[in-house]
């Protein structure tokens, strides 16, 4: 049984990564080196749950053909 908060946590955590990256990317600008420190213990906790988040995400590809199929008559 999925728990959605688990979901909605590991999610918006991802997201919050997702955008990190495209400011680095854009911008040369890293977040979360701006408001924790270059590699500080929290910032490596941070960077940790993003990729630990986007891991859990992986497996939301084994629900994506569990929905019932509507059969057309």
């Amino acid at each position: 049984m999925r728990s959605k908060a688990l979901d909605a946590i590991t999610l918006t955590i991802a997201i919050i990564g997702a955008v990190n990256r495209g400011l680095i990317g854009f911008f040369d600008f890293d977040l979360v080196a701006f408001l924790f420190g270059t590699m500080s213990w929290f910032s490596r906790i941070v960077y940790a749950l993003v990729g630990l988040s986007g891991l859990y995400l992986l497996t939301f590809y084994l629900y994506l053909t569990d929905r019932p199929v509507i059969e057309h008559r």
